[in-house]
């Protein structure tokens, strides 16, 4: 089977929007070496497991979990009691 056409890679363009990122960001990346990738001609493709890897990794920043926090206990304060009865239910 042709690797560029492999259910088992992505290609630069799919990594990009996976990740959110742009693809000269996903270039960058195989360049400096910190995201693994095989070239076909003039493509790149990518190893699905080393995209979803990445995709799973990504961390929160402490603001970010600072905020999930905040909103996570506004909502308890507010609906906390509806939360329990549905879970009842």
């Amino acid at each position: 089977m042709d690797m560029l056409h492999s259910t088992n890679f992505f290609t630069t363009t799919q990594a990009a929007e996976l990740l959110s990122v742009s693809r000269i960001t996903i270039f960058r990346w195989i360049k400096n070496g910190s995201l693994k990738a095989a070239k076909i001609g003039r493509n790149y493709v990518l190893p699905k497991d080393e995209i979803y890897k990445r995709l799973y990794n990504l961390s929160l920043s402490t603001i970010q979990k600072s905020d999930i926090n905040t909103l996570i206990n506004k909502t308890i304060k507010d609906y906390g009691e509806t939360i329990r009865m549905l879970g009842r239910e």
